[in-house]
C-alpha cells in the first residue's frame, strides 16, 4: 500500500512570487492578491498615474474590487490583475521606456473584456476624481 501525501490546505504563498492566472479564484490566492494590492496599489499608482494611459481603468478596477456588491469571481480576477500591476516581477519590466507597461495594459484590456460590466458609474467617477488629483500633484 502506498502512502500518498496530501497537499496541505494551509499552504502559504510568498507575496513576491508569481501565481498562475488559473488559480486567481482560489480563496487563499485571492487573499494573497488582496494583500499584495492593499500594500502596493496606491504607492505605485501615485508614481505612475501621469505616465500610463490606463491609470483611470486601474483605479476603476481597484474601486470595483473593493465593492461588496461586486461578484466574487469578478473580484478575484480584478485582484489578480491588480496584483500583477503592483508586483515588481513582470513579463516586461516596468522600467523599460516605452514598453514597460504594455503587458500591464494588455492585462487590463483583457480584464475589461471579461468583467468590465461590473464597473459601475460610481467606480469610474471615483477613479476620474483620483486621476485628476494625482496628475495635478
Amino acid at each position: 500500500m502506498s502512502a500518498r501525501k496530501k497537499a496541505s490546505p494551509d499552504v502559504t504563498f510568498d507575496p513576491e512570487a508569481e501565481i498562475s492566472p488559473s488559480r486567481a479564484l482560489v480563496p487563499s490566492v485571492m487573499k494573497v492578491n488582496e494583500q499584495r494590492v492593499e500594500a502596493g496599489f496606491w504607492p505605485k499608482i501615485r508614481r505612475v498615474a501621469a505616465s500610463i494611459p490606463f491609470a483611470k481603468e486601474a483605479l476603476s478596477v481597484w474601486y470595483c474590487a473593493r465593492d461588496d456588491e461586486t461578484p466574487l469571481a469578478a473580484k478575484g480576477m480584478m485582484l489578480a490583475a491588480l496584483a500583477y500591476f503592483v508586483l515588481p516581477v513582470d513579463a516586461v519590466p516596468d522600467f523599460i521606456a516605452g514598453l514597460g507597461y504594455t503587458d500591464d495594459a494588455a492585462v487590463f484590456t483583457a480584464l475589461m473584456a471579461v468583467v468590465g460590466r461590473n464597473l459601475k458609474p460610481r467606480h469610474k467617477a471615483a477613479a476620474k476624481a483620483d486621476i485628476e488629483r494625482l496628475r495635478a500633484e
